[in-house]
């Protein structure tokens, strides 16, 4: 079987297996594959358990693209506090990810971005990197190739704005009164998704004061007519809603010399209170790298010096970020991920066999009992009595619990034999009410809040780039009917409201979209497990649409993958691309799970995980299996290609953990839905 060619990217497309039976394992491919994946599972449990810091987490590298790197360095440049070491180490890390045409794609193997080549361009420039270096010229010739800077996303013309390399009023504008807005009014705040919020509040004071720095040299090599850098677009129709949000932002930026002055000082004086109110113990903002940036800036335009202790926490916060790598060059992280990373930790190594009682599972359900949230944060807004009960993703960030994180939590702690049990009992009762209590009203969970499904914010001019609401989706949703399951609740009615939701979203293929993870093999590979842990056998027709799925999408080598191209061409894309670790894991998940152990596909699958292992005990993925925004913004998790083929193994060498009783009962404990 030979790969094709994508004819709207030119990518090339892995070929598909042909689909696998239900077999007996007589193909000699089975031959030894138990013994090879007890092999691989023993050495992956001595990798993950010698990577457990003494405090009891686990955190790998969360990698994104080098916009997050090129922004830190324009930041410094506007705060004035740019070093030497800093710029040259991250240099290094943005020329090393430029591609051969002179362009930098937001995920490996990707293709250009204009927006991503603009920004890592301006930081080498910021570096010293003279503009007709080959390197540079190759970049600036793309970036014009494709309509030069006029031609970028808002965000990327916003950080040019800040040095007058853009105009600010050929950029959407975004009133700081919005922080007025009431909840009943549409495109209030809370209309949009926590990320959205965090990053729109700050930049509706950098909108209204319109700063610009000394630029340190002109940018006319990445325009495409440098005398018009900005030529007029005619607007969409009238009658289209982008139209009519078109003519609406002109609408406010005539209204904008209209605003009395206290009126405007006022709006911005609340929305650095509630910038402020919302910094975490550590001086970030959400434990995201984007809106710390903005708060940081927006601050410091409301008169906030550098030495004040805002200020200071919030830039220690942001060089917290900062992964510098041993050949010297300085990654930024967009976030990190402890919370969620020890949790699927702990589940991969319960799984495959290490006891419940071990001591560095005990002192990682401790570190976890001691990160639960026990205080109403921003969801509360939805749900004001709604008592707190969850956790976040990063290292501090009450006031965004997720509801994702709050039922990988739950499901790893119920593995855990704890001393204390009754500590256990309580946070996972908590955490049951608290995630109930954030069901949408269409029987689905989203990330951070409830219905937060409003149609006008990813209409705006402003929101060109990635996704501003939360809506329910198929993976959070399945992972807290997982959760349910796990807690004796599969009949509970909200459990199977959420389950009759997964039913209906099931794609027509068999297959489930991935909001959080790439893509329908995740989202596939969420769902599967949870249905079938909720009490759906394996011969319900859904189940076995879905196991047909991953048979017609296995790769010839016996592995699974999927490129991020399938958010945008889901047709040519969904299941295609070069096999990777965790998502040959989560297709095995998904089939185990659906009691196919004994098919070929499995055995081929299993073979891969053992064959590409490497001697360590890990494994090599340089593809992006995480999303932040799908397509937009993509994730390199890089200790996702340790825990999920963990848990793979140890499930096909002990079993699923839901087979015999709800993981609650197996502890002796008694379902419930309250807490205290």
């Amino acid at each position: 079987m030979t790969a094709t060619t994508d004819g709207s990217t030119g990518a090339t497309i892995p070929p598909r297996a042909a689909a696998a039976s239900d077999t007996d394992s007589t193909d000699p491919l089975a031959a030894g594959v138990p013994e090879a994946a007890e092999r691989a599972a023993a050495r992956a449990t001595e990798f993950l358990l010698a990577r457990q810091d003494p405090e009891g987490w686990w955190k790998g590298d969360l990698e994104t693209n080098v916009t997050m790197d090129s922004e830190d360095l324009l930041l410094r440049q506007f705060l004035g506090i740019l070093d030497a070491a800093t710029t040259r180490a991250t240099a290094q890390f943005i020329r090393g990810a430029q591609r051969e045409d002179g362009a930098w794609a937001t995920f490996y193997g990707g293709p250009g971005d204009l927006s991503a080549t603009v920004e890592a361009y301006v930081a080498l420039r910021l570096a010293g990197d003279a503009p007709d270096a080959p390197h540079m010229a190759r970049a600036s010739a793309w970036v014009r190739e494709r309509g030069g800077i006029a031609s970028a996303r808002v965000f990327t013309r916003i950080w040019l704005a800040l040095f007058g390399w853009w105009k600010w009023e050929d950029l959407p504008e975004l009133p700081p009164e919005l922080i007025w807005f009431p909840t009943w009014l549409p495109l209030n705040i809370y209309d949009f998704g926590c990320w959205a919020r965090q990053t729109i509040v700050p930049l509706t004071i950098v909108s209204a004061k319109r700063p610009v720095r000394p630029a340190p040299f002109p940018l006319d090599e990445l325009h495409t007519d440098p005398a018009n850098p900005n030529p007029p677009k005619p607007f969409a129709p009238l009658a289209s809603w982008d139209g009519a949000f078109e003519r609406l932002d002109r609408v406010v930026h005539r209204l904008r010399k209209a605003v009395p002055r206290r009126v405007r000082r006022a709006a911005m004086n609340a929305a650095a209170r509630w910038i402020v109110e919302r910094q975490e113990n550590d001086g970030c903002w959400g434990g995201i790298q984007p809106p710390a940036v903005y708060s940081v800036i927006a601050l410091h335009l409301m008169g906030y010096d550098l030495r004040h202790p805002v200020m200071r926490a919030g830039l220690e916060s942001l060089d917290r970020f900062a992964v510098w790598r041993e050949d010297g060059s300085r990654m930024i992280e967009a976030c990190q991920s402890p919370v969620w990373d020890t949790c699927l930790a702990v589940i991969a190594l319960a799984d495959a066999g290490v006891p419940a009682d071990h001591p560095k599972l005990l002192k990682a359900a401790d570190w976890m009992l001691a990160e639960e949230i026990r205080r109403p944060g921003d969801w509360s807004v939805k749900r004001p009595g709604l008592p707190p009960g969850g956790w976040a993703f990063e290292f501090h960030n009450d006031n965004y619990p997720d509801i994702d994180d709050t039922a990988e939590v739950a499901l790893a702690l119920r593995r855990v034999s704890h001393p204390q049990p009754e500590r256990v009992d309580g946070a996972i009762a908590r955490a049951v009410r608290w995630n109930f209590g954030m069901q949408s009203k269409n029987g689905a969970w989203g990330a951070f809040d409830v219905d937060n499904t409003s149609p006008f914010p990813n209409r705006l001019p402003f929101c060109d780039f990635g996704e501003v609401i939360d809506p329910p989706s198929a993976d959070v949703t399945a992972h807290v009917v997982e959760m349910m399951a796990a807690e004796g609740l599969a009949h509970d009615p909200r459990t199977r409201r959420g389950i009759a939701w997964l039913l209906a979203e099931q794609e027509a293929d068999g297959s489930w979209f991935g909001r959080w993870g790439v893509n329908y093999v995740y989202g596939t590979g969420s769902v599967v497990p949870a249905l079938t842990a909720a009490g759906l056998p394996a011969s319900h027709p859904a189940i076995r649409r879905a196991v047909h799925w991953l048979q017609q999408a296995q790769n010839d080598d016996g592995g699974w993958g999927e490129d991020l191209r399938s958010y945008k061409y889901a047709r040519e894309w969904s299941g295609r691309g070069a096999s990777t670790a965790s998502q040959t894991a989560w297709a095995l998940m998904a089939l185990l799970a659906a009691g196919e152990r004994d098919s070929e596909a499995v055995e081929r699958g299993v073979r891969w995980l053992a064959d590409t292992q490497r001697d360590d005990g890990s494994w090599d993925e340089p593809y992006f299996t995480g999303t932040g925004f799908p397509w937009d913004f993509s994730i390199n998790y890089h200790l996702y290609r340790q825990v999920f083929p963990l848990t793979a193994l140890g499930r096909y060498l002990h079993g699923d953990p839901f087979d015999k009783a709800p993981l609650a009962a197996r502890r002796g404990v008694r379902a419930t839905a309250g807490g205290s």
